[in-house]
């Protein structure tokens, strides 16, 4: 049994419990916390690399039926996959005192009627975009876990769509906070 491949899959059922848990609790207090705004051009096609993302990292401890050469690892060794399980459970980590961070503010999605103030404290004094650090870490992780050409390609995918989401955000942001925004990317990375 591969444990850094179980392990990973638990890491990424851990991250999808913490979103979710966190939008339900926002919920039961009233905060709309899923957002979801006009699509634009390309915003169907993260759900299939995050679909892709999760089926490659969870097919083989599940059992899942998978096609041989999508999941046909580049390089031999255990060294590559423990770093990598390292990685997810910083992430993971991360991602907790990201959402505690954030507080009432978290947002699925862009709330252009109902924002709330500008998070600077916290996770958002190391990056302007914690959780969308935290997922790309993840990604990272799971790359040097599972190393084979979906999870290559999915993580490809969706380091480009969560860099594109990140854009659509801050000109957003730009837009509403104005010069308090402007303070604050002088102060803050994008990323790290």
């Amino acid at each position: 049994m591969n444990y850094q491949v179980v392990f990973s899959g638990i890491i990424l059922i851990f991250f999808a419990v913490c979103i979710f848990a966190k939008t339900i609790a926002l919920r039961r207090r009233g905060i709309r916390a899923m957002v979801q705004g006009p699509p634009e051009k390309g915003d169907l096609i993260l759900p299939v690399f995050v679909i892709a993302l999760v089926y490659s990292a969870l097919a083989r401890p599940l059992g899942l039926p998978m096609w041989d050469v999508l999941v046909q690892p580049f390089w031999e060794g255990a060294g590559p996959g423990w770093a990598g399980l390292i990685i997810c459970a910083i992430a993971l980590a991360g991602l907790v005192l990201s959402l505690i961070s954030f507080g009432d503010s978290f947002r699925v999605g862009i709330d252009d009627k109902a924002p709330s103030k500008l998070m600077t404290g916290g996770m958002f004094g190391i990056s302007r975009n914690p959780v969308y650090l935290c997922f790309l870490i993840l990604v990272a992780g799971l790359f040097l876990i599972h190393h084979n050409i979906l999870i290559s390609i999915a993580a490809v995918f969706f380091t480009v769509m969560i860099h594109r989401q990140i854009l659509r955000e801050e000109s957003f942001l730009k837009t509403h906070y104005g010069t308090e925004y402007e303070d604050y990317c002088t102060k803050v990375r994008r990323y790290i």
